[in-house]
């Protein structure tokens, strides 16, 4: 009798940065001398804010805790000053966190005149011979010419590093730092949307590379979640889940119940948080609709296939892997494109071509001849346009999504966004790789795009997002390696011919 075909729908929630364990500490900072070299102890008395007259003045200590973190040589000193850096500093408001990073972002940058000065150094030395044997028996005037250029090049080696790697260690390997770490790009990342600074973004860009390697999956710990786990574990579960939430205990008893599983990426400095977790539900078919599973988003790198690597030892006769994806930038991609297009064909309309010959340049038709035809037979008052991307723009546009729910409109958007969906998911790219967050993610982790799924989520987010369309991502173990790396190296999107052929 041939193996039963189950279906694994995987789930992940990255865990969003929680502020609210340290909101009690904005009652209190520590005072610091404002000479860091006068308080080489690192003793600090603590006092409460409210001693400081202003939050200038609380701002001021907080930055220069910062400092002595930065150049203090003391571990014990260190250890003491860091904590009172982490404190301070949840005492700040977001604008004071903002010029704080900016602060740090600058004043302990790179030393750029100190790297000018070595590029001079070292573009005037001769380089050391490739050949070890000759470097062996070279006469002692080359043996100290090398010595020279090795020292300078380590020397401009250390100096390209910013001073604030520095302090990203120093947090890295103090009790919490790696979670307050976390907490602090966060905020970053809030204030870069606001404040697009070279120097934040330089910043940012290197306590990602930080953190990147700091949480690596050779320092994470892979941990199935269960109904017998702690209290406080299950509780972060539910807060963490977004895209599916769970309403009750009795719900997430099930989720974590018979024919479910839920795996969950730890680290050792920070204990009973999960970074990431996957929930896989057990099926008999490749799931269709959120409605019976649960949709797949932000799944850990190297997690997937270890979570398949388990249920496969476990469950033998398990023959698909498979998600149930949200596809979050469909409908804005989609909304771009027509009100693009509509523009072009107006400024066409009117002749206004020579003008503006990007019109011409870029107009492309979006719609098949028979699908424009469909959507002109819908025109109506609340749906008008002069073509047919005018009244889908119009329809998908109104603020209520009633077309989602009407049965003389659905059926004739239905082929319309399934084929825009498919050529979405398969054709527009950036740099190469698939438009789609969700999509680039499952793609380069080596999954095919197996099947999209019309009104698959009928939430308003949902229809927000994608137009209530799903899509399955299969992971097939003896094609993960082959379909990564073709895609890395190609931007080659594997899909199934059901997908092809709504093209």
């Amino acid at each position: 009798m041939s193996k039963k075909k189950l279906a694994i729908l995987l789930r992940a929630r990255m865990r969003s940065s929680n502020h609210s364990a340290k909101s009690s500490l904005s009652q209190f900072t520590k005072e610091i001398p404002s000479n860091p070299q006068d308080n080489q102890s690192g003793d600090h008395i603590l006092r409460n804010s409210s001693n400081f007259g202003t939050n200038g003045r609380v701002y001021d200590v907080v930055r220069e805790t910062m400092h002595t973190a930065i150049s203090a040589t003391k571990t014990g000193g260190s250890d003491i000053t860091l904590n009172d850096f982490e404190e301070g500093y949840f005492s700040l408001s977001l604008e004071d966190r903002g010029k704080l990073l900016l602060a740090l972002a600058k004043e302990y940058d790179v030393n750029r005149e100190q790297v000018r000065e070595l590029i001079k150094q070292y573009l005037g030395l001769e380089t050391p011979s490739s050949d070890d044997y000759a470097e062996l028996h070279s006469s002692p005037k080359k043996e100290a010419s090398s010595s020279v250029f090795y020292r300078v090049e380590w020397s401009l080696r250390h100096a390209l590093k910013p001073t604030y790697e520095t302090f990203f260690e120093r947090l890295n390997t103090h009790p919490g730092g790696l979670q307050f770490l976390s907490i602090l790009r966060a905020d970053l990342l809030l204030i870069l949307t606001k404040e697009n600074m070279p120097s934040l973004r330089a910043l940012d860009s290197y306590l990602k590379e930080k953190l990147g390697m700091w949480l690596s999956p050779a320092t994470l710990e892979l941990h199935q979640i269960t109904w017998d786990d702690p209290a406080s574990l299950l509780e972060k579960i539910v807060a963490y889940e977004a895209v599916h939430p769970i309403s009750n205990l009795l719900d997430l008893k099930r989720r974590l119940g018979i024919g479910r599983r839920c795996f969950g990426y730890f680290h050792p400095s920070i204990p009973g948080e999960p970074l990431i977790f996957i929930e896989v539900a057990l099926m008999e078919t490749v799931a269709q609709t959120i409605q019976p599973g649960l949709a797949g988003i932000n799944l850990g790198k190297f997690l997937i296939k270890r979570v398949i690597t388990l249920v496969k030892k476990e469950m033998p006769h398990v023959s698909t892997f498979a998600t149930l994806s949200p596809i979050p930038g469909y409908m804005q991609w989609l909304l771009s494109k027509l009100s693009s297009q509509s523009r072009f064909a107006e400024e066409e309309r009117g002749g206004g071509t020579q003008s503006n010959p990007t019109s011409s340049t870029f107009s492309e038709k979006v719609l098949l001849p028979e699908e424009e035809q469909a959507l002109m037979s819908l025109s109506d008052d609340s749906s008008s346009g002069s073509n047919g991307m005018e009244v889908l723009l119009n329809l998908l546009s109104a603020k209520n999504c009633d077309w989602a729910t009407s049965p003389r409109i659905l059926p004739v958007l239905e082929p319309i966004l399934m084929r825009l969906c498919a050529r979405y998911l398969l054709q527009e790219k950036k740099r190469g790789k698939a438009l789609d967050s969700v999509a680039n993610f499952h793609l380069q982790n080596g999954a095919m795009v197996e099947r999209i799924n019309w009104m698959a989520d009928r939430s308003e987010k949902g229809i927000h997002q994608s137009g209530g369309i799903m899509v399955n991502y299969v992971y097939r173990l003896e094609n993960i390696e082959d379909f990564a790396q073709s895609y890395f190296g190609s931007g080659q999107i594997h899909a199934s011919p059901g997908i092809h052929s709504r093209l």
